[in-house]
């Protein structure tokens, strides 16, 4: 019998809105089938239960998981690395680069992007203005929301950052964030941004070390009583501090409700710092934690990734945490993080998935390859890996996957 109601199907003919995911792993071991219709999800069944009256698509051999979200990426930047020559800001640039890394995102999973622009300077508000041109060309794909991310906001030098920092709202920015502890008034900092996210009813994102606890501790009591909530990271400072020390702050973290976004991949342009924030000490104190990726391929990490599943992964072999708690950084609370709705694969949650080939989340972390991406019940992003071993007695007897030639 199903474990939810299946909607009726309402006659022999195919429901073109309608998708079938047949024959699909679920992390507590079960194999199901899930109906998606009208971007959620409508019902999941023992395998074969369901009817077919609609497109198919066949997960065996794959787990099928909450799609995961990227609460820290920088859209402006990424890409930037390679080409030869200072890097171009111009509008149409911006923009290609952005759209590029926010597919390349979404082909890992992330269904849902947090990208920080910066502002103001000699670039002005152009770069928020191509992230958001490359966010109105995604629709449909992956929803993109910007933070803006001002130089300076305090004295005279900060007066122009603050006008350009309401104007940015007033553009279509969704989030206030930047860089407190490049300020030279790094408390005055924060106050500004709060002042313009209470203005506007924006959420707070914003970028520190964390190695200062009594800035952490100035921070966190300011951030108390903004309900739209507030994001910290990297925080990679708090691992540097003495332990008792950390873990006081973490308890002032917890208590304000400041979620701490931390980078397993690696760093961002803002922070030059490098190092994964303490989770274990932070999830132990109450505090919620997400993780991001980061730069992505530009130049404060040319390697970078932009991959929740890798994030997930150093977080488990790296900080420590289980696979599960792992996973969890990157979509449930990563999701939370961002202000979206909860995605649990159940009937009446939002079709936000990620399929992955494996049987287990251990595996999939490890070798997470194959991947079938599901935004707003329709497939958006494939990814195939196939395998191939020499013709040989060792593999033939083993068995060992590959792909055959007539």
């Amino acid at each position: 019998m199903p474990d939810s109601q299946p909607q009726p199907p309402g006659g022999a003919t195919a429901d073109t809105t309608a998708l079938l995911l047949c024959g699909a792993r679920l992390t507590d071991g079960r194999t199901v089938d899930v109906r998606l219709g009208g971007g959620r999800i409508e019902a999941v069944g023992t395998a074969g239960s369901l009817t077919p009256h609609c497109a198919r698509v066949d997960l065996s051999g794959y787990l099928l998981l909450p799609a995961p979200a990227e609460p820290h990426s920088h859209g402006d930047t990424a890409l930037s690395a390679d080409p030869p020559g200072p890097v171009s800001y111009e509008t149409q640039e911006v923009q290609r680069r952005a759209t590029e890394a926010a597919l390349l995102q979404l082909g890992h999973g992330a269904t849902a992007l947090r990208s920080h622009v910066r502002i103001g300077d000699v670039h002005g508000l152009g770069p928020l203005e191509a992230v958001l041109q490359a966010r109105r060309s995604l629709r449909g794909l992956v929803d993109l929301t910007t933070v803006a991310v001002p130089r300076l906001l305090t004295g005279v030098a900060g007066s122009d950052g603050l006008a350009m920092l309401r104007d940015a709202v007033k553009m279509g920015a969704a989030v206030v964030g930047g860089c407190p502890d490049a300020d030279p008034d790094p408390t005055g900092y924060v106050e500004a941004v709060l002042e313009v996210a209470a203005e506007h009813g924006c959420p707070v994102d914003l970028h520190t070390h964390g190695d200062d606890p009594a800035r952490l501790a100035r921070l966190a009591a300011m951030a108390g009583g903004l309900r739209t909530g507030v994001a910290i990271g990297p925080c990679a400072g708090l691992a540097r501090l003495p332990r008792a020390v950390a873990s006081r702050a973490a308890d002032q973290l917890a208590a304000s409700g400041v979620t701490v976004i931390c980078l397993p991949q690696g760093g961002c342009g803002a922070m030059e710092q490098r190092g994964t924030a303490p989770v274990r000490l932070l999830r132990a104190a109450g505090v919620r934690v997400a993780a991001g990726s980061g730069a992505l391929r530009d130049v404060a990490n040319p390697v970078g990734r932009g991959d929740p599943l890798e994030a997930a992964y150093l977080l488990a072999s790296q900080a420590g945490l289980r696979a599960g708690d792992a996973y969890a950084a990157v979509a449930t609370g990563a999701r939370e993080a961002m202000g979206l709705p909860e995605v649990r694969v159940e009937a009446g949650f939002p079709a936000e998935l990620l399929a992955v080939r494996g049987e287990r989340l251990s595996a999939v972390l490890s070798l997470a390859y194959s991947r079938i991406v599901i935004h707003r019940g329709r497939v958006v992003a494939r990814t195939s890996a196939v395998r191939e071993y020499c013709d040989s007695a060792v593999a033939v007897a083993l068995e060992l996957p590959r792909q055959g030639r007539p």
